[in-house]
């Protein structure tokens, strides 16, 4: 179980520090290239902090590890957590620009590449000429040149005022936005995450989101250390390994996103295998909206509930979670969690009523100390009583529960009428040939259409002309999308959430012309 708040560690490191003690043999991390038990993940830290240190890395200084989830990634952010260095993970899979961009911005002392985990990685270390190093039991990391003008920031003993990580929330468009975590603003979701799950040694969790977003770094690898539980980082996902691991290594705990539960029923269904998690307690997604077909399919499939989730980086992430074992019908995420407020925002800055739609605002102890480097863009999204404008258009349910309708700036009005496209994207993906949409708008003639982008199943023989018609039994004409474009797959990021931002650059180009800028 979590630890009392009365004994909370001051620093992410200190996570692990009673399982240390208490079970030193017990499973910690492992990947394909490395297992280790909590007593020797510590030793793997220190000494990864004594390496750090004779590459000149100092407290305050930003480290930015290019890689992929495997066990040297996590004993890295451990090690810059216990110098006082801020992590900055990067996704190897971004594009050189948006790499490039991360590191001008964050000016980090060192990079380093996790060339062991990811053909991507090493294209990037390459490309920066990065020195091949040896870290004792980590293997091979390259190193890029020692940045002599990288300046540190100051430290405080204080887990609220020392920032401990840097994650970038946009890139692929403008300038990147870099969240500060605190060392406070982490362990509050660890242990969160530990407490709401029920989270204990002997459990076993799966790890195939990415540690260079959120809910992998926070929830998903810091949860398991606050609780001593094992993890099984692995560097990506893919429907034929995450069930064969399901199946066969014990895991107690998945956590995804909603494609990934998906795209594994399509790929159990095009197969003809079936579907097994003998150990599996507790499944969630979050990090993107999930319908109410796909959730019924995965409960009956695995025998339990599929729990929801919703948070942002700014919060560290998670902002509500449904209770664990409860069966909804709808697709809720859940009431906020212990420790976070919330208010329902109108028009005026006004509360709106229960039911009704509204900008939800978030107080939490998991919010940022703001964008690195950028107070301007700090000051307009936290005002100055600390409430933070997620974006997110909601509402509550009866039972308190948040049910999220779309984003402020994805809300599409169609000839004076709103159409929220979390609403078009459910209809749409209760079709059983379709395994995820996402719908846009497009401004026409001082008016905006509703385009959709679906991903069909294995072999289906749904078209344009079928579609339309299942959607006129779900939604008001006003709703129906304007154009329906079908891709093989979607756009997305490396933890699967859609770049609805590419969609909408698309759905600008015409349907014949209109490539995938992704290469999907």
């Amino acid at each position: 179980m979590p630890q009392e708040a009365s004994k909370l560690p001051t620093r992410i490191h200190d996570l692990m520090a009673p399982w240390v003690a208490r079970q030193p043999a017990a499973p910690a991390l492992r990947d394909a290239f490395a297992a280790l038990s909590y007593q020797e993940l510590n030793d793997e830290v220190v000494s990864a902090e004594a390496r750090l240190r004779s590459l000149g890395v100092r407290s305050g200084d930003r480290v930015l590890v290019v890689g992929e989830n495997c066990v040297a990634l996590g004993v890295l952010v451990l090690a810059c957590s216990r110098l006082d260095a801020w992590i900055v993970v990067a996704n190897a899979r971004l594009s050189e620009r948006e790499i490039d961009l991360f590191i001008e911005h964050s000016r980090p002392r060192r990079v380093l590449f996790t060339t062991h985990v990811s053909q991507e990685a090493a294209r990037h270390a390459q490309r920066h000429r990065a020195a091949g190093h040896k870290w004792a039991g980590l293997g091979e990391i390259p190193v890029s040149d020692l940045n002599e003008a990288a300046v540190p920031e100051p430290c405080s003993a204080d887990p609220r005022e020392q920032v401990g990580c840097v994650l970038y929330t946009s890139g692929t468009s403008g300038a990147p936005k870099g969240v500060m975590l605190t060392h406070a603003n982490m362990m509050f979701t660890a242990n969160s995450a530990a407490r709401m799950r029920s989270m204990q040694p002997g459990d076993v969790s799966y790890g195939v989101l990415p540690m260079a977003h959120i809910v992998g770094l926070t929830a998903q690898f810091m949860g398991n250390l606050s609780a001593g539980s094992a993890l099984i980082l692995a560097p990506r996902f893919t429907p034929s390994e995450t069930a064969r691991v399901l199946r066969e290594e014990g895991v107690t705990i998945f956590t995804g996103v909603p494609a990934m539960m998906a795209k594994m029923l399509d790929w159990s269904r095009e197969t003809s295998t079936p579907l097994s998690a003998p150990r599996l307690r507790l499944m969630t997604v979050a990090g993107s909206p999930m319908t109410p077909a796909l959730k019924q399919e995965a409960e009956r499939v695995f025998g339990i509930p599929l729990d929801n989730g919703y948070g942002l980086t700014e919060c560290a992430p998670t902002i509500a979670q449904t209770r664990m074992g409860e069966r909804r019908s709808d697709c809720a995420v859940g009431h906020p969690i212990p420790g976070v407020t919330v208010r329902i925002v109108g028009a005026g800055g006004i509360d709106v009523k229960s039911g009704e739609v509204g900008e939800l605002w978030v107080r939490t102890p998991g919010l940022m100390k703001g964008y690195y480097r950028s107070p301007e863009l700090t000051a307009q999204a936290i005002d100055a009583e600390g409430w933070f404008n997620t974006g997110d258009m909601v509402r509550m349910e009866p039972d308190g529960a948040l049910m999220i309708v779309g984003r402020t700036k994805e809300l599409i009005i169609r000839s004076g009428l709103n159409v929220y496209p979390v609403e078009v994207e459910e209809a749409i993906n209760a079709h059983p040939e379709v395994i995820q949409s996402a719908v846009v708008g497009r401004t026409v003639d001082h008016n905006e259409e509703v385009v959709a982008f679906v991903e069909r199943s294995a072999g289906a023989g749904l078209d344009e002309a079928g579609l339309r018609g299942y959607l006129r039994a779900q939604l008001a004409p006003y709703k129906i999308p304007s154009e329906i474009r079908f891709l093989v797959t979607l756009p997305a990021a490396p933890t699967g959430k859609l770049l609805k931002g590419v969609m909408k650059s698309m759905a600008l180009q015409p349907a014949e012309t209109g490539v995938d800028p992704l290469g999907h």
